[in-house]
C-alpha cells in the first residue's frame, strides 16, 4: 500500500464519510454532553472540553499533515486560538524553568511569555535564532523550551530546525516550532528534529479569516498526553462550528498555499527591482540571508512578503492606508491580501525592547488574487 500524499491527506485523513448518514463531510457535532448507558460507559466521548467528534476529526488531519498518523505515538490538540496553544506549552513549565525564545517573533508570543510567564517565576531570554553559536550559548542549565519561529515574524528570518533543535536535544530541552507560516505543505518540523509543531489555525490552515483557532502536533505520546490533560484542565477548547471551518480550509491549503507563494514571489521581485523601495525582506529572493536556509527546508518560501519604502515612517503610514486590494488589517494568511505596519499594529507590544521592528516596517499577507491587480495596487499605492 502506497502512502497517500500531502493533498489527499488534507482532503481524507479524519474525514470518513458519517457512520449513520453517509454524510461526506464531517458534522457540526453541536453538544456539550453525550449520553452513556451506564455510568463510565460511552463511546468515547463524554463531555465536549474533553472531546467532540468535530475537533478530533480535525486533529487527526492536522496530525496527519505533520506526518503523525493514527497509530503513531503522539497526534494533535486543537485549541480555541494560536495563544491558547501557546498557553498550553506555558502551563508545562515550572518556577523557575528557561524558555528561549527568538529575537524576532510575533509580538503576542513575546507578550504572553514577557507578560505573563514570567510573573509566574518562568525565565526566559531572546536570541539571534539564525546564528548557531549563539543559540548554543545561550542555553542555559534551566533551559527547557527552545521556541522557533521560522520563517519569523515579521522580518521573515529562516531559522535552521535541525541544526537549532540538535543544540537543543543535547541539553535536554524541547524544541516548539511556529509553523503558522510555512504551513505543513512547505515544511515539516517534526521530520527536522522538533518536539512540537505549533499553528494559528486562524491563518493559512483556515485560510478564509473566518475563524480564530490554534492547534500543537508532537510525535511524542507523552507530550501529547500531557497537552491533553491540561487543555482539559484549563479548557481553551475551539467550538465544533470553528473546527469545522479549519477542516474545510485545510482541504484545499495546498493549492492555495501553491498561489500564496507564487504571488508573493512575484511581489518580492516587484519590490526588490522598485527605486522607491529601500529594502525587501522574502526567503525566495537568492539576495535574501536565509535563502539557502529555506531551499534545504522548505518545499517554496511562504506567502509572506516584508518591505521598507523609502521615505520613512510616514511613507509607510501613506502607502498602507492607500491600497485599494490589501486590505489594512491584522492577521495574515487569508484569500485575500492584507498589508500592515508592524510596529502600530500587531507587534507593539515589543516596542522597547529587543524584539523592537523598524517603525518603516510595511508587511503583506499576499493572497490569492490575480497577480497583475496585486502588483499594479501596490504600484499606484507606492506613488
Amino acid at each position: 500500500m502506497t502512502e497517500d500524499h500531502f493533498d489527499t491527506l488534507a482532503i481524507h485523513a479524519g474525514q470518513e464519510p458519517d457512520p449513520t448518514t453517509g454524510a461526506a463531510v464531517v458534522p457540526i457535532y453541536a453538544t456539550s454532553t453525550y449520553v452513556q448507558s451506564a455510568p463510565g460507559e460511552h463511546k468515547g466521548y463524554e463531555y465536549s472540553r474533553t472531546d467532540n467528534p468535530t475537533r478530533t476529526a480535525l486533529q487527526t488531519q492536522l496530525a496527519a499533515l505533520e506526518g503523525v498518523m493514527e497509530g503513531d505515538d503522539g497526534g494533535c490538540v486543537a485549541t480555541s486560538s494560536g495563544l491558547a496553544a501557546t498557553s498550553l506549552i506555558g502551563f508545562m513549565l515550572s518556577p523557575g524553568d528557561h524558555l528561549l525564545l527568538s529575537n524576532d517573533a510575533y509580538g503576542g508570543t513575546y507578550r504572553l511569555v514577557a507578560q505573563v510567564l514570567a510573573g509566574h517565576g518562568i525565565e526566559f531570554s531572546t536570541v539571534e535564532m539564525t546564528d548557531l553559536d549563539a543559540v548554543a550559548a545561550a542555553m542555559q542549565s534551566n533551559t527547557k523550551v527552545v521556541w522557533i519561529e521560522t520563517p519569523t515574524n515579521p522580518l521573515l528570518k529562516v531559522v535552521d530546525i535541525a541544526a537549532v533543535a540538535a543544540i537543543a536535544d543535547a541539553s535536554g530541552a524541547t524544541v516548539v516550532v511556529d509553523n503558522t507560516f510555512a504551513t505543513p505543505y512547505l515544511q515539516q518540523p517534526l521530520e527536522l528534529g522538533a518536539d512540537m509543531v505549533l499553528h494559528s489555525s486562524t491563518k493559512y490552515l483556515g485560510g478564509h479569516s473566518d475563524t480564530v483557532g490554534g492547534a500543537i502536533v508532537t510525535n511524542d505520546a507523552d507530550l501529547h498526553e500531557r497537552l491533553r490533560f491540561l487543555q482539559n484542565a484549563a479548557g481553551p477548547v475551539p467550538g465544533p462550528f470553528d473546527c469545522y471551518l479549519v477542516l474545510r480550509g485545510i482541504k484545499t491549503l495546498g493549492v492555495r498555499m501553491d498561489r500564496h507563494c507564487s504571488n508573493a514571489m512575484m511581489i518580492a521581485n516587484f519590490l526588490a527591482d522598485d527605486p522607491r523601495v529601500e529594502r525587501v525582506w522574502y526567503p525566495g529572493l537568492p539576495t535574501d540571508a536565509g535563502y539557502d536556509t529555506a531551499v534545504s527546508q522548505m518545499a517554496a518560501f511562504g506567502g509572506m512578503v516584508s518591505f521598507v519604502p523609502k521615505g520613512g515612517m510616514d511613507a509607510a503610514n501613506r502607502i498602507a492606508s492607500s491600497t485599494r486590494l490589501f486590505f489594512l488589517a491584522e492577521s495574515l494568511g487569508g484569500v485575500e491580501s492584507l498589508i500592515e505596519v508592524p510596529a502600530a499594529m500587531t507587534h507593539m507590544s515589543v516596542e522597547g525592547t529587543a524584539l523592537e521592528v523598524p517603525e518603516d516596517l510595511i508587511r503583506l499577507s499576499v493572497g490569492i488574487e490575480h497577480i497583475d491587480d496585486l502588483v499594479s495596487d501596490l504600484d499606484l499605492a507606492l506613488g
